[in-house]
């Protein structure tokens, strides 16, 4: 599925370099949309399924800074990819951007698919390393053969909508799913308005804009392989899995508050330091794909993270719009800060009081 995901990621990228083909203005920018569309539909698999690699591969004491140094990659690649972008344009114009990333994903999909395995499928693991994996809470064999028949039988007897049901009406999960909701507002903020923010409340040129936006993007990912170093450095001490995972969230999301910092200040570089630490802070706090690999019922792994994924991509429809209209109606962005800062703090609520304790779900036969 991820191997999948990936190629078909890529393929679109790859065609979007040709959309001038399309003659009309009106058709390039239908299929522009049409392939932008089918892109964000094939990259979806892809945090799914990292949550699925993770709890196969890892143990849950190792699972926080596996997690979280596959979230912060994407902070990582906004620091290094921009700049390559942008030469690539400078240099042979904007279609070789789509160009060489759709080529490069391709053979990335290529690449996967040869060298992924389950741990219990790998040739290159000891079995001294797969029961120091299993015996660490490690799914090593994936859902295919440890406990494959009882797992059969329980989601057989479960149903579909039914498996649906019960993951959506789990009071811990219910809690996962709403703060990766909340801490993706953070996210999407930082991708679609920080920005415009800078230039239109901030007064930035568009190059300042650019420059300062990757300063934010730095310490998010900073914070986010600090968060899971930091959560599995509490479980090797002795601590619970509750208190190991909910420390980094709570103290992140209580620092992302910070941003509503902004609305009362004026210089340029303690805004840029406000929004930094906001971004460190959700860093540090977005550990929800470790929350997941945790608590992943053994016979829905795949579905129980396309559920926690579907929350954090709702959050990309609605916060562009929900910021679009707060500064429409009131001339200024106070209110979509305060919207954006009352998100963190909802965090923090989600996981200290509807979350309670972090286990793995037990599904139950229908």
């Amino acid at each position: 599925m991820y191997a999948a995901s990936i190629f078909f990621w890529s393929l679109f990228t790859l065609l979007q370099s040709s959309i001038g083909l399309l003659g009309s203005a009106a058709a390039a920018v239908t299929g522009l949309f049409v392939l932008r569309f089918a892109m964000g539909a094939a990259e979806s698999p892809a945090f799914p399924a990292n949550a699925k690699v993770v709890a196969s591969w890892f143990p849950t004491k190792e699972r926080g800074t596996a997690s979280a140094i596959f979230n912060s990659a994407q902070y990582f690649a906004a620091v290094v990819f921009t700049p390559l972008m942008a030469w690539l344009t400078h240099a042979f114009g904007w279609h070789m951007v789509y160009v060489v990333m759709g080529v490069a994903g391709l053979l990335l999909a290529l690449t996967w698919l040869k060298v992924m395995k389950h741990p219990a499928d790998h040739p290159g693991v000891s079995a001294a390393e797969l029961e120091y994996i299993e015996q660490g809470g490690g799914v090593v064999n994936g859902h295919q053969k440890a406990d494959s028949k009882a797992a059969a039988v329980n989601v057989e007897k479960a149903g579909g909508w039914s498996l649906v049901r019960q993951l959506l009406t789990n009071r811990m999960l219910v809690g996962v799913y709403l703060a990766q909701y909340c801490i993706n507002v953070l996210t999407y903020f930082f991708l679609t308005w920080f920005p415009i923010y800078l230039v239109q409340a901030r007064h930035m040129t568009i190059l300042q804009a650019g420059l300062v936006a990757s300063l934010p993007a730095i310490c998010g990912f900073s914070g986010g392989v600090l968060g899971g170093i930091l959560s599995d450095s509490l479980i090797r001490r002795g601590h619970s899995l509750t208190v190991a995972r909910k420390v980094p969230i709570v103290g992140g999301m209580l620092l992302s508050v910070s941003i509503i910092g902004c609305n009362y200040v004026s210089t340029d570089w303690i805004v840029v330091a406000l929004m930094s630490l906001a971004f460190f802070g959700k860093g540090i706090g977005a550990l929800g794909w470790a929350v997941v690999a945790d608590t992943l019922p053994k016979e829905a792994l795949g579905l129980s993270g396309g559920i926690f994924n579907m929350f954090g991509n709702v959050a990309g429809i609605v916060t562009p719009i929900v910021i679009g209209y707060l500064v429409a109606q009131s001339g200024s962005f106070n209110g979509a800060l305060v919207f954006v800062g009352a998100n963190a703090l909802l965090t923090v609520f989600s996981y200290l009081v509807i979350v309670k304790d972090i286990r793995r779900v037990e599904l139950r036969p229908r």
